[in-house]
């Protein structure tokens, strides 16, 4: 685990006094962090897809898994907490980057059940991912039609009354090859562009599906090409109405896009934990690396960029949590600023730590790796900017015209 001390809430500082939270989250986030801190460490590392399976169910059986259903189907909150999910994504990626992933993968896989599915469905799929036992999946992407999700090819065609039938590729599928569903975004032609677009619950052992390709990555996770043929899927399974995957899709991004804003500030926060510790403990030039003023230069601009980013994901999370119907232009600021700065946050922590920094073991090497994605999924950097301005160019549009 490098050279740090065990973590505990200290990594998160003075942030659960902040307004933004409530009892009930400084309660979850203490309870998760201890559990993070005794029992992470022990769980398998070497196969990624063991390991996975493993972070679920130890996730499930804790009860943690109750933060991303609602709690008619074993949650914790009537609806989805935000904060909640973003707590638990900050302190699982400062422990262990699996362990974040599998949690969010969770939420994601179920996120648009959760708002859009039937209620048979809810009560069918909900249970089980809180226990541990279901693994789930998004599957949106495409090789043609990543941020461009109006370019999406794969179909779904009537097969007779009851089913349809769905034909394509889906890439970049997290917990592809595991999952034990998927939630498939699919092209079903009511309207052009992403107003023709629905969403199907597909069953990972529905014949037609196969897993065409594992895709390996510089941070190992399970990672996927789906391929459909003739998958037939009941009707009964499609999330939403017809033409509604673009909407049902956006809604559950705009409630998950800041928690990996949450992810990417709980590297950012172990890299400068990392930081302090070997600047402290660094001996040099008759003194420690951290009395060089360089160095202390370095300490607080991570320290500045990851405050900056903290606010920005809590004030996302709490203006949905406090009603909002869409938070697009603040889930999109957090995602950018703190996925951002915590690419420069981990870069300064690897030439802080000199060799050891590129070297394989040591913390800072892996959170250089683990963040580095961040800046694409879920809307990659470039696509968060064009959000954000054409959303202030609107409102300024709209306040002009009164």
């Amino acid at each position: 685990m490098g050279s740090a001390s065990p973590l505990s809430l200290d990594i998160l500082g003075d942030t659960l006094d902040w307004p933004f939270f409530g009892e009930s989250h400084r309660t979850f986030a203490a309870e998760l962090s201890g559990w993070a801190d005794s029992y992470l460490a022990d769980l398998p590392h070497d196969d990624v897809d063991e390991a996975c399976r493993a972070r679920v169910a130890a996730l499930g059986a804790a009860g943690f898994l109750k933060a991303v259903v609602p709690a008619a189907y074993g949650g914790l909150s009537d609806k989805l907490d935000v904060r909640t999910l973003c707590l638990a994504r900050e302190i699982l990626a400062a422990h262990d980057g699996l362990a974040d992933f599998a949690f969010a993968m969770q939420g994601l896989g179920t996120g648009s059940i959760s708002i859009a599915g039937s209620e048979a469905m809810k009560q069918r799929i909900l249970p089980d991912v809180v226990a541990g036992n279901r693994i789930a999946a998004f599957a949106l992407s495409e090789k043609e039609a990543g941020s461009d999700v109006a370019a999406m090819a794969t179909t779904a065609t009537p097969d007779g009354h009851t089913h349809v039938r769905i034909d394509g590729e889906k890439s970049w599928i997290s917990n592809g090859g595991i999952a034990d569903h998927y939630v498939v975004f699919v092209r079903t032609g009511e309207a052009p562009g992403a107003r023709g677009l629905s969403a199907f619950l597909v069953e990972a052992d529905t014949p037609g599906l196969t897993i065409a390709e594992r895709i390996e990555v510089i941070a190992p996770h399970p990672l996927a090409t789906l391929r459909f043929e003739g998958c037939r899927v009941p009707l009964e399974n499609r999330i939403g109405g017809p033409g509604d995957g673009f909407k049902v899709a956006m809604a559950t991004l705009d409630i998950f896009r800041s928690t990996v804003g949450a992810a990417a500030l709980g590297f950012a926060r172990r890299a400068l934990h990392e930081t302090l510790a070997h600047a402290n403990g660094r001996k040099l030039f008759g003194g420690t690396l951290g009395d060089l003023q360089l160095s202390q230069a370095a300490i607080a601009d991570s320290a500045a960029e990851v405050d900056a980013a903290a606010l920005l994901v809590y004030r996302a999370a709490w203006t949905k949590d406090r009603g909002a119907a869409r938070v697009t232009r603040e889930a999109a600021l957090a995602k950018l600023v703190a996925t951002e700065n915590a690419q420069r946050v981990i870069d300064r922590a690897v030439q802080i730590h000199g060799g050891l920094g590129v070297t394989k073991g040591v913390k800072v090497e892996e959170l250089y790796r683990e963040i580095r994605a961040l800046r694409i999924y879920e809307g990659a950097s470039e696509v968060q900017k064009v959000v954000i301005a054409r959303d202030l160019l609107k409102t300024h549009a709209g306040r002009a015209d009164r």
